[in-house]
């Protein structure tokens, strides 16, 4: 017989605004026993070294966890020209460096290189992985990998500062799966000067801002209170990219248990992927057949 998974039955979003010097797993660990939460993920990984928006799943949230993954997202990094590091970022060692600096208007030029349907090679400092094992395992032992380019969307990628003639700071919208160390690495090779990024901030991630965001000691402060509890967002709001129809009173046992049910829709078309509720809650997500829904993934009440 499976083991019972101890923890109270919490659901909903929790926004934490990552501090540095963290993994995002300690993050969602801290964020469970703070909690006493039997099931929690996060929505995005971020480097240790980044701050920002990470939006944390309890409990029936975690099955929403995909649609923010898939949601756009925003970071707004500082890049460090005329030095390259070997994991692109400045944790780790220069291994090339220039002297030149392009001025703002060669940046602004090259920069139009990196917007749209665009592919990149993840960093070798990545948690891809190659032959089974991750890709930074592999750069720590220091073996070089040939990694294969992946496509990512970029939605926009802007200078906004140039506070020194070393460094500018640029904002990026992209879909899901950019490392932005990729974006400062192959900037400096388009450039011709080198660089890497200093410092990496997510400042919205889909539905979820960092200036909503509860902060790591907050959670210390309020763990295991009715306090911290306040903080959490619904489970629907992960919810808010899909169309949403709702649900008929008799129709709300047939979808939890995975049959087709009668919603009422508008502006729903054949086919598009839906998430149903009731009385504002989400009983599930399926697929929208003319008048009926195909549950998916049903969400326990």
């Amino acid at each position: 017989m499976a083991r019972k998974r101890k923890g109270r039955d919490v659901s909903g979003w929790l926004v934490v605004d990552k501090p540095a010097g963290i993994t995002s797993t300690a993050v969602v660990n801290k964020v469970r026993w703070a909690l006493e939460a039997k099931k929690a993920g996060h929505a995005g990984t971020l480097d240790p070294e980044a701050t920002g928006v990470l939006a944390v799943a309890l409990g029936e949230a975690t099955k929403t966890v995909p649609y923010i993954t898939d949601a756009l997202k925003a970071y707004v990094f500082t890049v460090r020209l005329g030095q390259a590091t070997n994991t692109d970022d400045a944790e780790g060692e220069v291994i090339a460096t220039s002297d030149l600096r392009p001025d703002d208007d060669a940046i602004k030029a090259a920069l139009g290189r990196f917007v749209g349907d665009i592919m990149q090679v993840p960093p070798q400092f990545s948690a891809v992985k190659i032959d089974g094992q991750r890709a930074y395992k592999k750069a720590r032992d220091g073996e070089e990998m040939e990694l294969a380019a992946r496509p990512l969307w970029v939605e926009e990628l802007l200078l906004v500062d140039r506070p020194d003639p070393d460094h500018v700071i640029l904002e990026m919208t992209c879909g899901k799966g950019g490392y932005v160390r990729a974006i400062a690495r192959d900037l400096g090779e388009t450039l011709g000067c080198k660089a890497h990024v200093k410092s990496l901030r997510r400042i919205w991630s889909g539905p979820f801002q960092a200036d909503d965001g509860i902060t790591l000691d907050q959670v210390d402060a309020l763990a295991r209170t009715p306090e911290l509890d306040a903080h959490l967002q619904p489970l629907e709001v992960g919810l808010s990219d899909l169309p949403e129809v709702r649900c008929l009173t008799e129709s709300v046992a047939k979808l939890r248990n995975g049959n087709p049910a009668s919603v009422i829709a508008s502006n729903v078309e054949y086919g598009e992927e839906v998430w149903a509720s009731y009385e504002g809650k989400a009983i599930a997500v399926g697929t929208y057949r003319g008048g009926e829904m195909q549950p998916a993934r049903v969400f326990v009440g």
